[in-house]
C-alpha cells in the first residue's frame, strides 16, 4: 500500500452518490420526478388492457388521443424541470394546467394518481429557488464581514455610542440615522 490509496476511500459509488446528490440539489429534483409520475397514469390507462382470469379489462376511451398527449407533455415538462431550471415557473404553471385538464380529458386524471402527482410537481416547481453557494458564506465569514469575523456587522466597536443601558442619540435629519456617531465605519439607517 502506498499514500496516495487512502486518499481514495471513498468507493466509486460513495462518489457517484455525491455527484448525484449535488446535482439534485441545484435543480427541482422532486418536482421533476412527481411530474413525471403524473404523467404516466394519465397516459397509460386510456390503453390499457387489464387480464382477470380468462376476462380482460379495456380501459379504451374516446380521449385517448388527448390522455397520451396530456402525459407526455407532463413527461417532458419534467425532464424540463431538471435540465432548464430557467424555464421552472413556466412549467410548473404548465404542468398545474395540465393536471387539471387531465381530469376532464383522462379517466379522472388518470384515477386521481396521476392528478395528484402532476398538481404536487407543478407546484413544488413553481415554488421552488435556487440556494446560494456555501461557498460564498464561507468567504464572507473567513474575511470577518460577517457576524463570526472582527469588525463585522454583528460585532460592536468599543467607542460607538449607545451601548447597554446608554441612550441612543437622535437621527440626523439631513445625513441619516446617526450620521454623526462613530460606529467603527459603519452607517446606521
Amino acid at each position: 500500500m502506498s499514500a496516495e490509496t487512502s486518499v481514495q476511500s471513498a468507493g466509486s459509488f460513495t462518489r457517484l452518490r455525491l455527484r448525484f446528490r449535488g446535482w439534485r440539489g441545484s435543480r427541482p429534483f422532486w418536482a421533476g420526478l412527481f411530474t413525471m409520475l403524473g404523467g404516466v397514469p394519465i397516459a397509460y390507462f386510456p390503453y390499457a388492457t387489464l387480464k382477470l382470469g380468462t376476462m380482460s379489462i379495456a380501459m379504451a376511451t374516446t380521449a385517448g388521443a388527448g390522455s397520451l398527449i396530456i402525459g407526455v407533455l407532463l413527461f417532458t415538462l419534467g425532464l424540463t424541470m431538471w435540465f432548464q431550471q430557467a424555464t421552472r415557473i413556466f412549467a410548473g404553471v404548465a404542468a398545474i394546467v395540465l393536471a387539471l385538464v387531465s381530469l376532464v380529458v383522462s379517466n379522472i386524471g388518470g384515477f386521481i394518481l396521476g392528478f395528484l402527482f402532476a398538481l404536487i410537481g407543478g407546484a413544488l416547481s413553481a415554488s421552488w429557488a435556487p440556494g446560494k453557494a456555501a461557498a460564498a458564506d464561507a468567504g464572507r465569514h473567513a474575511a470577518g464581514q460577517g457576524p463570526a469575523g472582527d469588525g463585522g456587522a454583528g460585532t460592536a466597536p468599543e467607542n460607538a455610542a449607545g451601548g447597554p443601558g446608554e441612550p441612543h442619540p437622535l437621527p440626523d435629519p439631513v445625513h441619516g440615522a446617526g450620521a454623526e456617531d462613530s460606529n467603527g465605519g459603519y452607517r446606521v439607517g
